[in-house]
């Protein structure tokens, strides 16, 4: 008889809830789930449920029938949804156009026999389907009778329809393809932490398998990972694992519910689901708001995002409850539980399940029916074959009554008869079948009780036992088995698994009454095992053993050398003749086929193999089936060497390959035994042990490598082929192509202004592939960027640049291309230069004519351009004819020309033509023919306009004047001075055609005076006077005397100097000095008289006076001093003057104040100051490293009152040292020294800036650079 499958059993008893639209918008009614606690008896007795599976049994306290809704449909174990023997099945379903109702739940009978005590009641009435088109499930739990008496498990059992479905084979769910572990169903406390582990064996996976966690059906929890939900991964390399955990930290009551963990890889999937259930503290409805209690997390509390439904849903806004408080509480109580999920909608609660398990745990009231003073119990049970009464009582027994079966309407018959008494009506039904076992429901008017039938089979006996059977092969074996009960059905297991009986089965299944039987017509081994069957009241089994029959050999297989491609054939000859067997090569068992022939026929055995092939080669073995003997034979194959060039797949075996890349050439060979190969170039082997060159034989193919193939490896390459059967050869032909060599520098024949013409040669080697065109670039000398002129390839070997600029040098290269790539570039051309020729020469005319010769003249050309201008080049040509004759056999630079050789009294024409390096330019013709024949021109002398006055000089200046003059032929040129000549050795004079130079080195006073010059044209002559004046600094005043003194005042009267210096004075300048120190001061400069009064002077003071004269050319070198001082006394008082002896204040130099040694930075002024007294006043030197410092404008030196200051302007390195400052006067000399050190630095070329010499500054970057390494 089949298993009852068990309903998934969910902690507590509360079974999970999910809730769904159904497909046509409307939402369905829930399904029901009765479950119903153990009788009181076995409470007394201590029999408390066990689990059967070997785990700890949990005590449970009996709880009333309860109704629970709940969506999905229960879930099996073990794989089968068929009744456990001793179960009773109840069912009732009502069908409709569309759809149709099904509740079924399972329910055991009590243990005891009082009707009364076996029936199960319940607090709650049934539900009424109110929709034909919803569906419902009852679930009935009740202990179960067949349980042994040490415990008892509360199971759940889907019931089937009827004794047809019972009848039918159930096919077991397809095993996990993937999964070793799966994560169990479990219990935690709220605030508890688990974790679910499921495992995956990654053998026969290439990568990780792709696993989700899903809570409910559709909420996958990847996304609601965080602080109280945590994922993770891990593989096992040893042991090929993967391991997928989930963590819930801290549970709360929501979390609750049903999991799933879904594991796909490629085409194969695997799933298990698994439930949760957190405990809570029980609360009482008291003062609880079930609407803020069950609603769904918002976004700003703790648990919003975490494993709530409700944080998948759109989010909404708040708004302001303005509905009137309503308790909902008494609402679902006095609700069906169909209309539990709409309520719930209605007022805003989300969490359903949390709301059916708290109105799980309240005590319900029943509702007082108005139609039935007294319903159908529950549930009902009946034995097999006996009968039920089914009794209900009305208020109003004229009220219409009829009875359902799952949901049809039952009619009088034999089998069910409807009694009335008073006011209860009675359906009994007569002989109970297991297709009585279903749901009933009685109507009163628009009223409905609902209860379940239970049909309990008796069990059936073994009465005699099947006996132990042993046997050979291929006989006839028959187990017989009697039963008490004929018809009863049975299970036939071998080895504890059930004998298939089919139509193509070995096996035979009859039956004779109570007797059973299993026929084996031909026996093999494999049927040796214990054989037992199996009865609802028992089983009964025995051993069967099948044993061989001896064998024996009447001939053995031998051993055959066959020639590749000749059939083999393997014979051997055994007894029993029925015996099959396998033939195996190397091990590996031989399958049939196209190629391979299996022949058995009585004793004889036979391999047959068409065409013998080289796999065929190796050790035979025969054995016969079920026997531990075999024969065997060995199959040696010869086969002559070959090579198989054919796979290549290239023209003419020819392999070309772009040089640089590697090149490994596979060739698969034949041969057996294996061919000794050998690779040859020309004369030379390739061996296996080469560096760059190798070759390799492994297997059925060889191989030629080149690790960087070069130009030198093209050629033939030969490969030799030898073993016992015969010798091959072959040839391979390779080719490496490669860019080609870069062609020689290019030519640039001709330039333009802004174009040129190149031409060059193909490079030498074309890499093996034919020239596909050129590339040409051009860059500036100076630069070193390139830049292409052409884009597409160039055929030919010439080329013609353009738009470049005139005037700078250009180089250009060229690019060969062919198939495989570019060259090289080739080397630059020669510089060169695009250069234009420059415009005609203008304004061409006849400066000169004379007997023979005739002069031109003109101007440069307008544009020269970039080439410059090299020179001229003048033409001629006698009219009449177009021979032009080149006058100057060189270029001119110059813009004036004469024509010599000519014949007197002929006419030509003169033509000028600039040259410069791009060529001559367009000729410049004169317009008119040109008579040769000389004209007279009077002389005549052009004085320039500053000659034309005094011409004065300085002394020691250098004297050079050109006067111009005219007049043909060549005028005879004289100078005079003071009417007589001029001495050539202290005055130089030089004539040409046109001028005359008068030139004095150096002049002197003596060189003054009046020249003439005269021009002489035959009887013609012209004259000209030049005045020349020679100036020198005047001499000093003749006598200077004090005239009188007065007051602060001093009268000065002197004389002019003797000497004017050949200039008119100017000026004189007066200075006094003070007895006492002698320092002159400037009173009056640039004086024109010859006396003066000098005014506040002080009053004490004793004052010299001497006066310059000035000129022209300056002041005097030496000044005239008066020979008595000057004494300003008070006015009214008499000095009387005491003789006495001056003290002698003389002393030599002593430094008072030393230098200090410093430190400057490099760029900032930097100062050394000291003190020294000394009488008469020191001169001060400054010294650096001993070498004193004269004339250095970086240096600035001061000296007052004693005190001396020596300046550094923006000193740097260069300038560190020791500094010493020396005072001398003519009693002894002193001297102080310090150390100045500069930090920063100057570059090479600051210090070239301030002027410092290159071997200071070499020095200078040779010490830096010690320091540095230091």
């Amino acid at each position: 008889m089949p298993e009852p499958t068990k309903k998934d059993e969910v902690p507590n008893g509360q079974p999970e809830e999910s809730v769904a639209p159904d497909s046509n918008g409307a939402l369905p009614l829930p399904e029901i789930s009765l479950e119903i606690s153990p009788p009181p008896e076995a409470v007394a007795e201590g029999k408390e449920p066990v689990e059967t599976d070997g785990k700890k049994p949990e005590a449970t306290e009996p709880e009333p029938l309860q109704a629970v809704v709940a969506q999905e449909p229960s879930r099996t174990e073990n794989g089968s949804n068929q009744p456990q023997p001793g179960g009773v099945g109840v069912k009732e379903q009502t069908e409709s156009g569309k759809s149709a109702v099904k509740e079924e739940g399972p329910c055991s009978p009590p243990p005891t026999d009082d009707a009364d005590a076996g029936k199960c009641t319940t607090p709650s009435s049934t539900p009424k389907a109110e929709d034909a088109n919803t569906l419902k499930k009852l679930s009935v739990e009740l202990p179960n009778d067949s349980v042994p008496a040490a415990g008892r498990k509360d199971s759940v059992w889907s019931l089937g329809e009827g004794p047809e479905d019972l009848e039918k084979p159930v096919n077991s769910p397809p095993q996990s393809t993937l999964m070793i572990e799966s994560p169990q169903s479990a219990v935690i406390p709220v605030g508890g932490d688990i974790t679910f582990v499921a495992k995956v064996e990654a053998k026969d996976l290439l990568r990780k398998p792709t696993v989700k966690w899903f809570k409910g059906k559709w909420m996958d929890l990847a996304s609601k990972t965080g602080k109280h939900l945590q994922l993770k991964e891990t593989f096992e390399r040893l042991t090929k694992i993967h391991t997928f955990e989930m963590h819930i930290i801290k549970a709360k009551d929501n979390y609750a519910g049903t999991y799933r963990v879904e594991v796909t890889y490629k085409d194969k999937f695997d799933s298990c689901s698994f439930d949760l259930e957190v405990k809570e503290a029980e609360q009482g409805s008291q003062n609880f708001d079930i609407r803020s209690a069950f609603k769904r997390s918002s976004e700003g509390q703790e648990d919003a995002g975490e494993l709530d439904f409700s944080g998948l849903l759109k989010h909404r806004e708040p708004k302001a409850d303005d509905t009137p408080e309503v308790d909902v509480w008494e609402i679902l109580k006095g609700a069906r539980p169909d209309q539990y999920e709409k309520i719930a909608f209605m007022y805003g609660i989300t969490d359903l399940r949390g709301l059916l398990k708290r109105m799980k745990k309240m005590p319900r009231e029943e509702k007082k029916s108005e139609a039935f003073t007294k319903k159908l119990d529950p549930a009902y049970q009946a034995d097999k074959g006996g009968k039920i009464r089914l009794v209900v009582d009305l208020a109003d027994p004229t009220v219409d009554l009829k009875w359902y079966k799952n949901g049809q309407e039952i009619r009088s018959s034999p089998k069910y008869i409807f009694e009335m008494k008073g006011t209860q009506r009675i359906m009994v039904i007569n002989n109970c079948s297991l297709n009585d076992d279903a749901a009933y429901s009685v109507a009163a008017g628009a009223e409905r009780c609902s209860t379940e039938l239970f049909v309990k089979e008796l069990p059936v006996k073994i009465v005699k036992s099947i006996e132990a059977v042993k046997t050979t092969v291929n006989e006839r074996i028959e187990l017989e088995c009697e039963v008490s009960e004929e018809g009863a059905q049975v299970k036939w297991m071998k080895n504890g698994v059930e004998v298939p009986t089919g139509v193509r089965s070995r096996y035979r299944v009859k039956c004779e009454g109570t007797k059973h039987f299993l026929v084996i017509d031909d026996a093999s081994k494999e049927d040796t095992g214990t054989y037992s069957i199996m009865a609802t009241g028992g089983t009964s089994e025995a051993h069967v053993q099948v044993d061989l029959k001896p064998l024996k050999v009447f001939q053995d297989l031998k051993d055959i050398t066959v020639l590749l491609g000749q059939p083999i054939n393997l014979n051997c000859e055994i007894y029993p003749g029925n015996v099959p067997g396998r033939w195996y090569r190397n091990g590996q068992l031989i399958q049939p086929n196209d190629r391979i022939n299996i022949v058995h026929k009585n004793k004889s055995h036979r391999l047959e193999i068409a065409t013998g092939s080289l796999h065929d080669a190796g050790d035979y073995t025969f054995v016969p089936e079920g026997y531990s003997q075999s024969l065997s034979a060995k199959i040696h194959i010869i086969d002559p060497p070959r090579v198989h060039l054919e796979s290549l797949n290239f023209p003419d075996n020819t392999v070309t390959i772009v040089a640089g890349n590697k090149l490994r050439l596979e060739i698969p060979i034949s041969g057996e035994p294996a061919p000794r190969v050998v690779w040859m170039k020309g004369e030379r082997v390739i061996l296996e042990s080469g560096h760059r060159v190798r070759a390799e034989t492994t297997g059925d193919q060889t191989s030629l490598t080149i690790d960087v193939t070069e130009r030198d490896d093209t050629g033939n390459y030969k490969i030799v082929l030898q073993n016992e059967a015969g010798e091959a050869t072959a040839s391979v032909k390779i080719k490496v192509v490669d860019i080609p060599d870069p062609p020689e520098a290019p030519l640039v024949p001709q330039v333009g202004g802004d174009w040129c013409s190149m031409t060059w040669e193909p490079p030498k080697y074309d890499g093996s592939s034919p020239i596909l065109g050129y590339f040409i670039e051009r860059k500036k000398k100076q630069s070193s960027r390139w830049m292409r002129l052409n884009f597409d390839l160039i055929k030919e070997t010439a080329f013609e640049p353009k738009k470049m600029i005139e005037g700078v040098p250009y180089e250009v290269r060229i690019f060969a291309v062919n198939a495989i790539g570019v060259s090289k570039p080739s080397e630059p051309s020669k510089a060169f230069t695009p250069l234009a020729v420059t415009s005609e020469p203008t304004m061409l005319t006849v400066d000169d004519i004379t007997d023979t010769t005739v002069t031109v003249k003109w101007r440069p050309p307008e544009t020269i351009g970039a080439a410059g201008l090299d020179g001229y080049l003048i033409e001629y040509c006698i009219e009449g004819t177009d021979d032009w004759i080149v006058s100057n056999t060189e270029l001119t630079d110059k813009t004036k020309y004469t024509i010599t050789g000519l014949t007197p009294g002929t006419k030509i024409l003169v033509r000028v033509k600039a040259i410069n390096a791009a060529g001559a330019s367009a000729p410049r013709t004169i317009q008119h023919s040109v008579l040769v024949k000389e004209v007279i021109e009077p002389p005549k002398i052009r004085v320039p306009r500053h000659l034309k006055q005094t011409y004065i000089r300085r002394v020691g200046e250098a004297v050079n004047l050109v006067v111009p003059f005219m007049g043909k032929p060549r005028p005879k040129v004289t100078w005079l001075k003071e009417g007589t000549a001029i001495d050539p050795t202290h005055v130089s004079i030089r004539n040409t055609d046109c001028d005359s130079i008068i030139f004095i080195r150096k002049a002197e006073r003596s060189h003054s005076g009046k020249y003439e010059m005269g021009v002489q044209v035959e009887n013609h002559v012209d004259t000209a006077i030049l005045d020349i004046q020679v100036v020198d600094l005047p001499g000093p005043p003749k006598c200077v005397t004090i005239e009188d003194v007065w007051g602060g005042n001093v009268a000065l009267v002197w004389t002019p100097p003797k000497d004017n210096g050949n200039a008119p004075i100017t000026g004189y300048t007066i200075q006094k000095a003070d007895l006492k120190t002698m320092e002159w001061y400037t009173c009056i400069e640039h004086y024109h008289r010859t006396c003066i009064t000098i005014t506040e002077l002080v009053v004490g003071n004793e004052y010299f006076f001497r006066i310059f004269a000035e000129n022209m050319c300056g002041p005097s070198d030496t000044a005239t001093q008066t020979k008595k001082s000057a004494v300003i006394v008070k006015e009214g008082m008499q000095l009387k003057t005491h003789e006495f002896n001056d003290h002698d204040f003389m002393e030599a130099p002593k430094f008072t104040q030393p230098l200090i040694n410093t430190c400057a930075v490099a760029g900032y002024n930097a100062t050394l100051n000291c003190s020294v007294r000394s009488n008469p006043r020191a001169k001060v030197i400054w010294m650096k490293n001993k070498i004193t410092i004269l004339d250095d404008p970086r240096y600035r030196m001061f000296s007052n009152q004693g005190v001396c200051t020596l300046e550094i302007r923006k000193p740097s390195p260069y300038d560190g040292g020791m500094y010493t400052c020396k005072a001398i006067n003519n009693l002894g000399e002193a001297q102080v020294e310090c150390k100045l050190e500069v930090k920063g630095g100057f570059t090479f070329y600051e210090l070239m800036q301030r002027g410092v010499p290159l071997h200071l500054i070499d020095k200078y970057m040779t010490e830096k650079v010690v320091d540095q390494e230091k």
